[in-house]
């Protein structure tokens, strides 16, 4: 693990190293509000840890490991079953920083389907029935994600990630779904040039934070 947190003891280090324990920053059942899972029933497992560092990132409190308590991956999916949730969604933060396949394992064990938000940055670890990809500038995913993913899924902030949707595009396998999705903050300018740009384009599709509009958490 390339990410390092601060004063683990030596037996801590070994369960976070083995995906034992993890640094949940929050969990919570809810209902998915972006790209191919939409609509969808999740639970959600937020991991922190993250430095890859997009600006427009709303979820900044993420970043930091180190404010998260190191959380025994048994009772994550104590809670899990008390919600008798179907899926779970892995996402952080950046949560291939760490080894999942412990945590995959038991959620498959349980007939839990398992997806995960991933920036690539990182080793693929965990068991997975969807990958989702959505890739950033400031760390280029890694070839093996690009390869395996379901979902390619594009955030627009500005003209640019036009061109740089395509770049991605073409790394990806062909029965990869392609999504643009607006940045939040600037949606409501954005969302037109994408309509126009899927019209033109119409292997992409449009995905939006639903779940925002909604006013779901």
């Amino acid at each position: 693990m390339n990410y390092k947190l601060h004063s683990l003891t030596p037996a801590d280090e070994i369960l976070l190293n083995e995906g034992k324990l993890l640094p949940l920053m929050e969990e919570f059942y809810t209902i998915q509000g972006e790209g191919f899972n939409t609509g969808k029933a999740a639970y959600f497992i937020r991991i922190g840890g993250c430095d890859v560092g997009c600006h427009w990132c709303d979820v900044k409190e993420s970043w930091d490991a180190n404010l998260h308590a190191l959380t025994p991956i048994k009772n994550i999916i104590t809670n899990v079953l008390e919600w008798k949730a179907k899926s779970v969604v892995v996402t952080g933060g950046e949560p291939l920083i760490y080894n999942l396949d412990e945590l995959t394992k038991l959620l498959k064990a349980n007939n839990i389907e398992t997806f995960i938000e991933t920036s690539g940055a990182y080793k693929l670890s965990g068991h997975w029935d969807w990958i989702c990809l959505s890739p950033k500038k400031t760390m280029a995913p890694l070839p093996e994600v690009y390869k395996k993913s379901n979902e390619l899924k594009i955030i627009v902030f500005n003209k640019h990630d036009f061109i740089w949707a395509e770049e991605q595009a073409k790394k990806v396998g062909k029965d990869c779904y392609l999504y643009l999705q607006p940045e939040w903050s600037k949606h409501q300018e954005l969302v037109p040039e994408i309509i126009d740009y899927v019209k033109n384009n119409p292997k992409w599709m449009i995905s939006l934070q639903t779940h925002k509009y909604m006013n779901i958490p």
